[in-house]
């Protein structure tokens, strides 16, 4: 794990997974380049939790991208370093997460999303396949402090597995 020596905060948690993780998002020819049919599911979990950001997650060694991606305006780079945002911790957790306001939790109120865009909620869950290997996460944020509750938390997990479903629809050839 990385830590930030001058505060004592975890920052991003080490990722043993991630080789089996890339190996798995190229053998699904997912993860690599933006997705029309993850944008939509972007698309539609921002309509439906009313969040102004969501994204269709994938996490390598390195960084995170998005490959479904709705952003009020249209515009976001599809790029994040790894030590940016939640989601590394929520693929290594392999459990969602939500932060109805960032700066209420010390562990995650130092990241960089919070004052470099202004990130203050988060609600997460993990991409969790068939072969037990965490993809990524869908996810919501917004720039104001959100009361997710256990509402926000169960759509975010059944929005999870319904894209899993589709990811494995496409693997068998349904899609």
């Amino acid at each position: 794990m990385m830590y930030d020596s001058t505060a004592h905060l975890l920052l991003t948690p080490v990722d043993k997974e991630a080789p089996s993780r890339v190996r798995r998002l190229h053998r699904l020819g997912i993860g690599l380049r933006p997705d029309l049919a993850f944008d939509a599911f972007a698309d539609r979990l921002a309509a439906v939790t009313g969040a102004p950001y969501s994204m269709v997650n994938f996490i390598d060694e390195e960084r995170q991208f998005f490959a479904g991606l709705h952003t009020p305006d249209g515009t976001a780079s599809r790029y994040m370093e790894r030590d940016h945002g939640y989601c590394p911790h929520v693929v290594v957790r392999r459990k969602a997460l939500v932060l109805e306001d960032v700066r209420d939790y010390p562990r995650f109120a130092g990241n960089p999303v919070v004052d470099e865009i202004g990130i203050r909620s988060y609600l997460g869950a993990p991409l969790i396949d068939r072969t037990g290997i965490a993809l990524g996460t869908v996810c919501v944020v917004d720039v104001e402090p959100r009361p997710w509750g256990r509402a926000g938390l169960e759509t975010i997990k059944a929005m999870a597995a319904e894209l899993i479903e589709q990811i494995h629809r496409r693997e068998d050839g349904g899609i």
